[in-house]
């Protein structure tokens, strides 16, 4: 598995989920899709996309990734995980097929997700794209329109290091003549977009100068502004291609995507006294607007229980944390987690100040058991340490 172990289990390559896709009878033409990319924000997105859809009476089906507590929360119709007794029969059912072709777990997942969206004759598929976009298991489907919420500097070793090379593996899933909605504009990345489009004569979308003053989700981060920008523009085109979707499905769907659709870990407030806050937030732009959200909140001290993986660029995430804060760090519960030892030598360095512990349930329990009714605790640095506290 990519995100447990790292690079080794990364196949960028996408002839093995054709030839799945093939053994499957293609299920990824049985149903219409969303296909939505990004370094930042496709999650909220895609789920936002899916509860309005949900409230147009659309049966609507839900691919993302990862997981935080269950792995079926990554195959979802109507807000509801895939049964595990479908999971079980298709692993039995193919299990030759995937020894044989030694699939990765995320090949396999596709196909289960496409193969049940078929089976269960869902209305729409809003798919996430795993990562990058060009070689991206997801990148087999032929969607209604493709979104791009942004553009920055994540998984580097695999997407190239600079925003130019980035834009180009995400604007990998722009198709010919499906149109494609561009949710945040940068000089480096918008030539990029442009020849893309150009090239695939799909028309483009820069979603700027959307107004959403008139909508509100229950997803509570300041960077969500962003994204209802772009669920915005997305439903507009598919407004135009014939969906039936009214204003109050829009405004319904926005304020109930948590409930609509189960999504975990964005801004999400788990305790009121003191009051704890965790954010799956990993990389640098992602917690730039986290931080900034937190400078907002009143406390009169700040604890942060602060966890990585061990790829992660700790010189572009350090600078970024308030050094009057008191941390608590931590090794998530995967192969690929980072030393707490190393992080906290590591944040020395940024003068963060603060002590290890043997788990994330440790430095949490730490955390709670120090904090005053008054004060702060943040939760976050990667999706894995949010999966643990909850």
């Amino acid at each position: 598995m990519y995100q447990r172990v790292g690079q080794s289990a990364y196949k960028a390559d996408l002839s093995a989920t054709i030839h799945l896709a093939n053994y499957l009878k293609n299920p990824e033409k049985s149903f219409k899709s969303v296909h939505v990319a990004g370094t930042n924000g496709k999650g909220s997105t895609s789920h936002m996309l899916a509860s309005v859809f949900q409230e147009a009476g659309y049966k609507t089906g839900l691919y993302t990734s990862p997981h935080l507590k269950d792995f079926r929360e990554r195959i979802k119709i109507n807000g509801e995980m895939i049964s595990k007794k479908y999971v079980s029969e298709f692993v039995e059912n193919h299990k030759s097929y995937f020894e044989k072709n030694q699939l990765s777990f995320f090949e396999m997942t596709v196909g289960l997700a496409f193969d049940y969206f078929r089976t269960e004759k869902v209305d729409i598929a809003i798919v996430e794209v795993g990562m990058g976009g060009r070689l991206d298991s997801t990148n087999i489907i032929w969607p209604e329109v493709s979104v791009i919420t942004n553009i920055g500097l994540d998984h580097t070793q695999f997407l190239g290091n600079t925003l130019e090379k980035v834009a180009t593996e995400k604007g990998g899933i722009i198709k010919e003549g499906i149109p494609v909605i561009i949710g945040e504009t940068l000089l480096e990345t918008k030539h990029v977009f442009e020849r893309i489009s150009s090239e695939r004569n799909s028309p483009i979308t820069f979603v700027e100068t959307i107004d959403t003053s008139d909508y509100t989700s229950d997803l509570k981060g300041i960077y969500q502004q962003k994204n209802i920008k772009t669920v915005l523009a997305s439903l507009s085109l598919l407004q135009e291609k014939g969906w039936n979707i009214f204003e109050e499905n829009i405004k319904t769907g926005l304020l109930n995507t948590i409930k609509n659709t189960g999504l975990m870990g964005r801004w999400q407030v788990l305790n009121k006294t003191p009051k704890v806050i965790c954010d799956t937030a990993h990389n640098k732009d992602g917690l730039k607007f986290v931080m900034e959200q937190l400078a907002t909140e009143s406390y009169e001290k700040m604890h942060i229980v602060l966890g990585v993986v061990s790829d992660k660029d700790l010189t572009s995430i350090l600078p970024l944390f308030p050094k009057s804060a008191t941390y608590y760090f931590c090794k998530p519960n995967i192969p690929r987690g980072l030393d707490a030892s190393l992080l906290l030598s590591e944040a020395r360095g940024f003068g963060l100040i603060g002590e290890e512990y043997i788990s994330v349930s440790k430095a949490y329990e730490a955390a709670l058991n120090i904090a005053s009714s008054k004060d702060l605790v943040f939760i976050g640095g990667s999706t894995f340490v949010v999966a643990e506290v909850l």
